[in-house]
């Protein structure tokens, strides 16, 4: 895959999720939104009966008072009767027709203290309707006949109109009444709390009546106007209008709202999280990928590298065996057949190499431990490479401060961990390999460090310097042997025997290695 077209992916792949991102945050806001409208709808159709509620029955009680003194069968303090005759001739009958309509009013002293008024009583009147017509025949002397012949009688106390003027009347004289006299802060509580939850809000709220900006007596002890989110007028009068106003507010109102769409702010959660760990996932794949496949090309051509100068080597001893004057002389054939058997060896050595890494990574390669002196193996190390430091006018110091060095390791892998970092100390020193090596106990641990005053690296690479195949980059130039195999094996040999390996380097300056092992007692 092109590095463009690669850039390409992940930038659409980018944007694909921060749209539904997006999309996922627009329809949980709109969700809110709506929940939100709803509740607010809810709430003030819930006010609104219970100012109605509180209204009708401030309505009923005091025309249950009123009642008994105003009944049928109790005596009125005074009355007056209204008469009205219309009467009118009908020459198609020869009729006359009268109409007559009576009303009565009865007076009835009433206690003005029921209203809590400067008055010792109050006066109220009830209307009784009699409308009666009748129609008397002419023919009979040419006078009024003594009896009607037909006659209709309609009684009403007017019910509507009653109900009507008491309802204005009672507004009225209760206007200048105290609110707290009028409903009580309980009242008002239950009605709530009743309509509320018809509505479907089964919720705390605290409320209070206001006369204007003043609060009244009628309210909870946690309400504060400044949080208040609902009001609406209360006792209105005849004109609809009403210095009172119920207010309403819910503490945990955006708490209730959120509540009513959890599930569906939970499974957004989730969704978007799985596809987010997803294609992060498939991000870290694919430049993983990436990374392996650009690795194993420089491992390719650096092993292609690695068997041209030995196979080319083999070839030349070849062609040199089978020239008559050589194939002659033993002395030659016998150089040029060492040379075949070293080159054939080190070819050989470097396909163990890979199938060793191999087998390490799948547990398949056997290690035994036994009690070993670390100082022991470290010496053993230096032998190895002692002839080729000397004959680069270098050195390999060792400075042995650790008092104890007993540890669990086997005798090979471990001594060719020391012998790899040391080969690289030295192939990544241009100029005279220069190496000490120390030892030190720190609690129940021993820490070998291979100091060198080589190339060093920067932090980039000594962050991945572990990693099979990896070697700085260096283009298309090999003017250091290797397939990135050397420090791979060093961590996989270090962690089977419980222990940390790590390198502290600077460009141009050299690095250390560090390997902590446990000891024994």
């Amino acid at each position: 895959m092109g590095k463009r077209l690669f850039i390409l992916l992940v930038v659409l792949m980018s944007l694909s999720l921060i749209g539904i991102i997006f999309v996922q945050s627009f329809f949980i806001n709109n969700s809110l939104e709506n929940e939100e409208k709803n509740f607010t709808l809810s709430v003030t159709r819930a006010l609104s009966f219970v100012s109605r509620d509180i209204q009708d029955y401030e309505i009923r009680k005091f025309y249950g008072l009123i009642q008994p003194y105003i009944a049928d069968n109790r005596e009125p303090d005074s009355t007056a009767i209204r008469q009205l005759y219309i009467a009118r001739d009908d020459d198609v009958t020869d009729e006359t027709i009268i109409h007559r309509n009576t009303i009565l009013e009865e007076r009835f002293k009433v206690p003005s203290l029921f209203f809590e008024i400067d008055a010792d009583s109050i006066d109220v009147s009830n209307f009784t309707s009699e409308r009666s017509t009748e129609r008397f025949n002419r023919s009979l002397d040419g006078e009024l006949g003594i009896k009607p012949t037909k006659s209709l009688v309609e009684f009403s106390n007017l019910p509507e109109i009653d109900k009507q003027a008491y309802e204005d009347t009672f507004k009225t004289l209760l206007r200048e009444v105290p609110i707290y006299k009028r409903v009580t802060a309980l009242q008002v509580e239950t009605l709530l709390r009743r309509e509320l939850k018809s509505e479907g809000i089964d919720l705390d709220f605290e409320f209070a009546i206001y006369d204007d900006d003043l609060a009244t007596k009628v309210l909870t002890r946690n309400f504060n106007k400044s949080n208040a989110y609902f009001g609406i007028p209360i006792f209105l009068d005849s004109n609809s209008e009403s210095n009172y106003r119920l207010w309403v507010d819910f503490p945990h109102r955006k708490k209730f709202l959120l509540s009513s769409i959890l599930w569906m702010i939970l499974l957004s959660i989730l969704f978007t999280g799985v596809i987010i760990v997803a294609y992060s996932s498939a991000i870290y794949q694919l430049i993983k990928q990436r990374q392996i496949s650009q690795i194993k090309t420089d491992f390719i051509n650096n092993m292609t590298h690695e068997f041209k100068t030995p196979i080319a080597t083999i070839n030349l001893a070849l062609d040199a065996i089978k020239n008559p004057k050589i194939i002659a002389d033993q002395d030659k054939v016998k150089r040029y057949l060492g040379m075949i058997k070293d080159e054939n060896k080190r070819m050989h050595a470097q396909v163990e190499n890979v199938l060793r890494i191999s087998k390490l990574e799948k547990n398949e390669l056997n290690i035994s431990k036994e009690r070993l002196k670390l100082h022991d193996l470290i010496a053993d190390a230096v032998t190895h490479v002692k002839l080729i430091v000397e004959d680069r006018n270098g050195y390999v110091n060792t400075h042995f401060d650790a008092a104890k060095s007993s540890v669990l390791a086997n005798d090979t892998h471990f001594t060719n961990v020391i012998v790899n970092i040391l080969d690289n100390a030295i192939k990544y020193s241009d100029d005279a390999p220069k190496i000490d090596v120390y030892t030190e106990n720190i609690g129940n641990n021993i820490i070998l460090k291979i100091a060198d005053q080589g190339n060093g690296m920067n932090k980039q690479v000594a962050k991945r310097v572990f990693e099979k195949f990896y070697r700085e980059h260096t283009g298309n130039v090999h003017n250091v042997k290797g397939h990135g195999l050397g420090l791979a094996y060093v961590k996989r040999i270090v962690d089977d025997h419980q222990g940390h390996v790590s390198v502290e380097s600077e460009k141009g300056r050299g690095s250390t290695f560090i390997i902590k092992l446990p000891l024994i007692s």
